[in-house]
């Protein structure tokens, strides 16, 4: 069942879910602790292509997700956007809601080298951040307090709804 979309007219292809996970803004992490209990966490995140997809902790040196990511390197990764709602005509259980989401499943590992983490943040902010803004100083001084993640692309899924049919 794992990776399977049941409602194929709403299956997106390869490729767009792909270009998808390069610009949507929010990828929500799922972990499975010790114990066996999911966590889900959001993050920003990379993806430029190929079958990697980078994520960051900083200044945390024990944390949930971290704890869980020690012991069982198995994640789930879901990024969406919400588009319209349309409502019903008759009824408001009837209304649909438009959106895209993909689902990634994939093996995540720790990076320690200090070149990927630059070549992390500079793609991080060339993302989220505005060319505007400017900084008193160059570099990366945290780089030290981050954890730097890389999460092996094994399997992904994507759908949409136009919310004009159910």
């Amino acid at each position: 069942m794992r990776g399977t979309i049941h409602n194929k007219k709403r299956e997106v292809t390869e490729e767009e879910a792909y270009e998808f996970l390069k610009h949507a803004q929010v990828a929500h992490v799922a972990t499975i602790s010790q114990d066996g209990y999911p966590y889900v966490i959001p993050f920003v995140y990379v993806y430029e292509g190929g079958q990697k997809l980078y994520i960051h902790i900083g200044n945390i040196r024990e944390s949930h997700f971290w704890e869980n990511v020690k012991v069982n390197q198995k994640v789930s990764i879901e990024v969406c956007e919400m588009g319209n709602i349309v409502p019903g005509k008759k009824y408001a259980c009837q209304s649909a809601l438009g959106y895209t989401s993909v689902v990634v499943f994939g093996t995540i590992k720790h990076i320690e080298e200090t070149v990927k983490k630059e070549w992390f943040y500079d793609r991080l902010w060339k993302k989220y951040g505005d060319p505007n803004w400017n900084f008193e100083k160059d570099g990366y001084p945290a780089l030290p307090k981050t954890e730097l993640f890389e999460v092996e692309i094994e399997k992904m899924t994507g759908k949409f709804s136009d919310a004009i049919s159910h």
